[in-house]
């Protein structure tokens, strides 16, 4: 029924989350139209701002979503008048409070069964044009003992990319166990530079919230994460990398039965960052 994207604000500095003010996207394939009617109930809360055209177009974490999502849907349905409508949510650099009144927000649309939720981003941006040189010296190391590399170091610990991997994948599981408290301590012990950290808090809080009214059952699940990559392996300071990871959760909410009632909620890399 409905489609619900989200990505982070590349290009303006904004601390919440606005919501396009155009009717339709185009794609190489072919327009895809956006759900006025539930944009309008978003504005409604009057917690939503709205994204001017000329910032719609230069954010590129909603646009490189929009191609696999055509693909994804001509597949689906026969004709492109029966694809299911976006709601493009550009995200900023939302607090912890505001996350948890987004994911208040969205999480009734999140429990229902014809809702998709989609949430761009990509992993670490790891390097000194980043501004982002974390490291881990050894395997054992916990993250709160990391430390930034100087320009000219030379780690003696293991590879800067099997550091860069180390930090990923512990945030990889903490978003895996659902649990934002420990994701927002990793963020701020670790500093990654998770573009999309924001939208997937909101994501994360919106699940939150329908454990908290115990609307998930037994059998509802965390995201689970399916692919990692990185752009390129770091083995000195003067190295940079992109990290890029792609999870899906089946958000079930319905009573126990063999048929679930469920709706979804992915995190998607987007590959335009590097």
């Amino acid at each position: 029924k409905r489609i619900f994207l989200l990505g982070p604000s590349h290009h303006v500095y904004i601390t919440n989350a606005t919501i396009s003010q155009c009717t339709h996207y185009k794609t190489p394939m072919g327009d895809l139209t956006l759900d006025t009617a539930t944009i309008a109930e978003l504005h409604g809360t009057g917690k939503f701002g709205k994204m001017t055209k000329g910032v719609d177009e230069e954010e590129h974490s909603l646009e490189m979503q929009l191609p696999y999502i055509h693909k994804l849907l001509s597949i689906t349905f026969e004709k492109s008048a029966d694809f299911p409508p976006l709601i493009p949510i550009m995200v900023g650099n939302t607090s912890h409070a505001k996350e948890r009144e987004y994911g208040a927000i969205l999480a009734p649309y999140l429990e229902d069964e014809t809702s998709i939720f989609i949430a761009s981003s990509d992993f670490c941006h790891w390097g000194t044009r980043f501004g982002y040189t974390y490291y881990l010296p050894s395997p054992e190391t916990d993250t709160e003992d990391g430390l930034q590399l100087r320009a000219g170091e030379k780690p003696e610990g293991p590879p800067i990319y099997s550091a860069i991997d180390r930090v990923d994948r512990l945030g990889m599981e903490i978003v895996e166990s659902g649990d934002y408290n420990a994701y927002i301590e990793y963020l701020e012990t670790t500093g990654n530079t998770i573009c999309g950290r924001h939208p997937i808090g909101i994501v994360m809080c919106a699940l939150e919230s329908l454990k908290i009214a115990q609307k998930l059952n037994s059998r509802s699940s965390n995201f689970k994460f399916l692919h990692y990559e990185r752009s390129s392996q770091c083995r000195k300071i003067s190295d940079s990398s992109v990290s890029y990871a792609s999870a899906f959760a089946v958000v079930d909410c319905g009573e126990e039965r063999t048929t679930p009632n469920t709706s979804s909620a992915l995190t998607s890399l987007d590959p335009s960052s590097s």
